[in-house]
């Protein structure tokens, strides 16, 4: 039986805001939080990747090491 309460999270921090307007997005596995709205979607479509990739790898966050997760994650940003 597998513990589901070891579930890996992302968390994302955007400090660039110059706006005033708070930015939060919320998944099951990743929060974003702050950012301008470019740097706020950026951060978004990278997590969204980055966790595409590991499904097609058949992989969960809580599984990776973490070179392997920052490899994943560069590769995702490069891809925005």
């Amino acid at each position: 039986m597998q513990n589901n309460t070891n579930r890996g999270h992302l968390f994302g921090l955007g400090l660039d805001n110059e706006d005033g307007h708070m930015r939060i997005t919320q998944a099951e596995q990743f929060s974003i939080l702050g950012g301008s709205k470019e740097t706020h979607e950026r951060l978004t479509m990278t997590f969204i990747k980055t966790f595409k990739s590991l499904e097609q790898n058949g992989k969960r966050l809580e599984q990776m090491k973490p070179h392997e997760l920052d490899a994943i994650i560069k590769k995702a940003s490069e891809e925005v």
